[in-house]
């Protein structure tokens, strides 16, 4: 079976709308090449799209060792934010992976759940009232605090983790412009653009390198996630040197808030446009204590919470797409696959599958209920698929949570846009987050 390609020439025509939502332009050519067609990216170099599960599930899970992260993470993300968990491969990924991944068990993440719910407290407490508010940046201030805090426990830092804020989000724009032009990586190399974006990576290492620092001269006990990897040991004994913990902080910080500031924007949109879903995740969260409540109980006491989090991340995952290269031939389904081919894995048009989810653009948070099926489990991926998925997913879960409650408990939330508009970055954010929040009398 042969698969279809677009010109080199087709690319560039659409250039510009690729750059501005490249959403559309998939959409277009899964419709009309099927589930996985390829595209001419000049100078000898291709990419394969696909939405096909079959072949989604063989790459991430089945055949996952012949697959690696492709040089769009290795590389060029890389450069930016270092070697970590979310950009290396083979066996030193799996060496990170399995000091890293510890830290995040339920169990180990009971040591920050008090961080956590100070932190969303303070941030919510006293917003806007019956008046338009951009959610965005609100969502964006409290998921970077809750990681920033999380990891470090900070007092006296706070602008050395706002000057973090700033410079993740400039690199995230920078480098979505590398990815989505990568036939003007010259151009880029001779404007100053890579430079500058290094430069700005090198000055969020210098900030991390003091935090972790005047951490490491420190004699306290922190209770937070730094102190769990600054104890964590390899095999051997031997710790993390001071680039790998800069490399997997840098990851933490920029998976870690980008994508749960998104989910919570596009959840909280979501929920003022449906007020049943509202006012049932209310009466779930009424009259819960979060602090009291151990992260596992919150898990299973917030369902109808966790429902209304699953349809969001379905319908808008933050984690739109992912990208793997191909280490040795493949073959699947009757297609060969030379080594060295590269994918792009489109999460957002998987689970919007109409033979897989009934009426897939409407909200609906019962259809992840107790009818839900295997088939509808297997084209879902919020959090990626198989032993890269990630590390962090009980973390944002709970954040994610904690936030629904404790600001639904607190305000009835109103929408100020009549559609969702989205922003394909290198995380897939709303545009347009306005809301209006009315104090409610409790």
């Amino acid at each position: 079976m042969s698969i279809p390609y677009i010109s080199f020439i087709n690319i560039l025509k659409n250039a510009k709308s690729i750059l501005e939502n490249p959403l559309p332009f998939h959409k277009k050519n899964f419709k009309k090449y099927g589930d996985t067609f390829g595209a001419k990216l000049g100078f000898g170099n291709s990419i394969l799209f696909t939405k096909d599960n079959g072949l989604v599930n063989h790459i991430l899970k089945t055949n996952h060792r012949n697959y690696y992260k492709s040089p769009i993470q290795s590389k060029q993300l890389a450069k930016y934010i270092g070697n970590g968990l979310l950009t290396s491969n083979g066996e030193y990924w799996l060496k990170q992976r399995r000091l890293i991944q510890p830290a995040f068990y339920k169990k180990k993440l009971e040591g920050v759940k008090a961080i956590i719910n100070t932190v969303i407290e303070k941030e919510l407490a006293d917003l806007p009232t019956n008046t338009k508010i951009d959610l965005r940046p609100i969502m964006s201030n409290l998921a970077f605090k809750v990681v920033g805090q999380s990891l470090f426990n900070y007092g006296e830092d706070e602008k050395a983790i706002a000057r973090l804020q700033e410079i993740t989000e400039q690199v995230q724009v920078a480098v979505i412009k590398e990815i989505r032009q990568t036939y003007k990586y010259w151009w880029f190399l001779i404007n100053g653009h890579i430079s500058e974006t290094k430069k700005l990576a090198s000055e969020a290492r210098s900030i991390l390198q003091s935090l972790i620092e005047k951490r490491q001269a420190s004699s306290k006990n922190h209770d937070d996630l730094l102190d769990l990897l600054l104890h964590s040991k390899y095999d051997d004994g031997s710790h993390m040197t001071m680039d790998q913990l800069i490399d997997e902080i840098l990851i933490l910080f920029v998976a870690g808030h980008e994508t749960t500031a998104n989910a919570l924007s596009f959840g909280i949109m979501l929920l003022s446009q449906n007020k049943t879903a509202q006012q049932q995740l209310f009466k779930e969260i009424e009259t819960i204590n979060f602090e009291k409540l151990s992260i596992m109980d919150s898990f299973k006491t917030c369902t109808y919470t966790k429902q209304c989090i699953d349809e969001t991340m379905r319908l808008y995952p933050p984690a739109y797409f992912s990208d793997r290269i191909a280490i040795e031939d493949d073959v699947f389904n009757n297609n060969n696959y030379k080594k060295g081919s590269t994918f792009l894995i489109s999460f957002y048009e998987l689970h919007r599958n109409p033979n897989v989810w009934e009426s897939p653009e409407i909200y609906n948070p019962n259809r992840f209920g107790d009818a839900i099926t295997k088939e509808q489990l297997t084209n879902y991926f919020p959090f990626g698929a198989g032993p890269r998925m990630c590390v962090g997913s009980n973390f944002a879960l709970y954040e994610m949570i904690v936030v629904f409650g404790k600001l639904l408990k607190q305000y009835a939330v109103t929408p100020e846009f009549e559609t969702i508009h989205i922003k394909p970055l290198i995380t897939l954010q709303p545009k347009n987050a306005w809301v209006s929040l009315k104090k409610r009398c409790l």
